[in-house]
């Protein structure tokens, strides 16, 4: 009888891999290991790159609504629409011009009181819009002038408000000139703007009359400051130092700032050039009339007496008070037309007639170089001028001699001494260089000219 051949299925497992070639059982269980590590890993994979996706699509989302609430790169990176206030514009209209609606006029405005201050524009200034993609209002920049802006930006409470002034650059500059026919021509000449060539006659105008004292061949010289923004010239600053020649008497004058925050203009001595009255209540006329009391009136043709001088003027040329005091007349008579009467202290008094206007009223206090008037040819005049009179304890005397017999002016204080003279020779040491280049590079023009 046959035996019967064992079937292999049903053989235990053990007996199986027994049997089985060991280079087999070896590739086997690494495939079976590598099989395994695969489905630990894979679904970790999956499950970390949906938490990364979820992640990045939050984080985006977050981003746009910040930026939507209020600009978070820097304000000088910002992308800004410009528009020019006009004459006739209003908020209303330059919102509609820069696109947006009326609600943003009224959310802007009513978020403080300081922002109601933008009701208050004027032709010239500008405004700078931040919209966003969605057309709303993120910030805007209300410029007054040059140097001085006001910053809106919207955040969670409304908007938020910043002042921003800019500081300008200062830089020096010296200007030199001679006088040939006027001094208001070779001054502009020179280069200097009416405000400056006013300034230096106010910081002179109390040892020099300027209507009546200048002469061909005078000359001056000034330091003064210039305002900068982004490398263009907004501007001047005060006159630093300055030196006035006048018929042989060479005058100088610099500025100094006290420690109160005081500014006066003093002589290289420490004498101030403020003087108790000005050489002349008018700036760059002419004289057609010196102090005579013989000389025949010019309406009647009579010999009467003029004791005062006439500067000869357009009308509407401003009339300075000589010196500090108080308006004690200010009216009009038919002789005189429209007059200002000024009482400074107990001895002296200024009068001023034939005014087109008067600026003052009576018992009104001055100050020296206020305007009190402007020139006119009001009563007996035949032609538009300022008399000017100078008293003396009620008797009149020529304006154009008294002036030296006042006493002298104040000198600055002991405690400013020390620092004052070190600033004057600052200044000094500054003028000499720029005077020196300045002489150097006329004769080498004039040398370049002869060749």
């Amino acid at each position: 009888m046959n035996q019967a051949t064992p079937n292999k299925s049903r053989q235990p497992l053990s007996q199986l891999v027994a049997e089985f070639p060991r280079r087999h059982l070896i590739i086997a269980s690494m495939a079976c290991a590598l099989l395994f590590i695969a489905l630990l890993i894979t679904p970790g994979h999956q499950a970390e790159a949906l938490r990364t996706s979820q992640t990045i699509e939050i984080s985006l989302e977050e981003t746009t609504h910040t930026l939507e609430e209020a600009p978070s790169e820097p304000i000088e990176n910002i992308s800004w629409t410009e528009i020019t206030v006009k004459p006739g514009d209003n908020l209303s209209k330059l919102f509609l011009r820069a696109k947006l609606a009326d609600k943003d006029v009224y959310e802007i405005t009513h978020s403080s009181k300081k922002a109601q201050a933008l009701a208050r524009i004027y032709p010239g200034q500008k405004l700078f819009f931040h919209i966003g993609e969605q057309g709303q209002l993120l910030a805007l920049k209300h410029q007054q002038d040059i140097l001085n802006s006001t910053l809106y930006e919207r955040n969670d409470k409304g908007f938020s408000i910043s002042e921003h002034q800019r500081s300008p650059e200062l830089r020096q500059r010296y200007v030199s000139g001679t006088i040939s026919s006027s001094l208001y021509l070779a001054a502009s000449k020179a280069g200097l703007q009416d405000s400056l060539i006013m300034e230096m006659a106010s910081v002179f105008g109390g040892v020099i009359d300027f209507v009546y004292d200048i002469r061909e061949g005078d000359s001056f010289t000034l330091l003064f400051e210039e305002k900068f923004i982004d490398g263009k010239k907004i501007g001047n600053g005060p006159i630093l130092a300055a030196e006035f020649s006048n018929q042989g008497d060479t005058h100088k004058a610099y500025r100094y700032q006290h420690a109160s925050g005081d500014i006066g203009y003093y002589n290289e001595e420490g004498i101030s050039m403020r003087k108790a009255f000005l050489r002349a209540p008018l700036d760059f006329t002419r004289i057609s009339s010196s102090f005579n009391p013989n000389r025949l009136h010019p309406v009647f043709k009579t010999k009467r007496p003029h004791r005062g001088i006439d500067y000869a003027a357009a009308t509407g040329t401003p009339v300075y008070a000589a010196g500090d005091g108080r308006v004690v007349k200010a009216g009009y008579t038919k002789a005189n037309g429209n007059f200002v009467v000024i009482k400074h202290g107990e001895s002296y008094t200024t009068k001023y007639l034939h005014l087109n206007k008067r600026a003052v009223k009576s018992a009104q206090r001055v100050k020296q170089r206020q305007i009190i008037g402007w020139v006119g040819s009001t009563g007996y005049a035949t032609g538009p001028h300022l008399h000017y009179e100078f008293l003396v304890n009620g008797v009149h005397r020529n304006p154009r001699t008294i002036l030296n017999k006042l006493p002298k002016a104040s000198a600055i204080a002991s405690n400013d001494r020390t620092p004052f003279l070190q600033q004057v020779n600052t200044l000094e040491m500054q003028m000499a260089t720029y005077k020196n280049h300045y002489n150097y590079a006329a004769n080498t023009s004039t040398e370049n000219n002869t060749l």
